[in-house]
């Protein structure tokens, strides 16, 4: 149980740190593409929401084949595609059942669960401001 916890909290911890430097990341080069474009024309603004979230999805990918790369090497499910394939449904939350973790890393596997849907409502927290932003959703013209 103590190994769970703790490689479950060093896994969250470093999912974190991915994703705090990756909304940051992403954050830097949203001012780059926005520069290119005419923030004021709304085509404009709706591309730029596209790559938002097109960003906050690849940093949400690292993150799963991060918690995947672990149930493969722990053995908590077998083989890298059902790894792959348990985190993601973890990670989001879903749950299927189809594929179960073996008995001794249960908690590690909830730990996912946790961490998913944390990291899931920052990103539509971070994807709200920006819509608000920079994105199609300005204050006084939707709200």
């Amino acid at each position: 149980m103590i190994a769970n916890l703790v490689l479950g909290s060093l896994v969250i911890s470093l999912c974190v740190l991915i994703h705090t430097i990756g909304l940051m990341a992403l954050t830097r080069a949203l001012g780059r593409v926005s520069g290119h474009l005419r923030i004021g024309h709304h085509r404009s603004r709706m591309l730029i929401m596209v790559f938002i979230v097109l960003g906050v999805f690849a940093v949400l990918t690292v993150e799963v084949w991060l918690w995947a790369g672990m149930h493969y090497a722990l053995g908590v499910v077998d083989g890298f595609e059902a790894s792959l394939y348990f985190s993601l449904v973890t990670f989001s939350t879903v749950g299927y059942g189809d594929l179960v973790p073996s008995s001794g890393w249960r908690l590690f596997a909830a730990l996912e669960g946790v961490s998913g849907f944390l990291l899931i409502g920052w990103s539509t927290a971070y994807l709200i401001a920006a819509g608000v932003r920079v994105g199609p959703f300005k204050i006084g013209e939707h709200f």
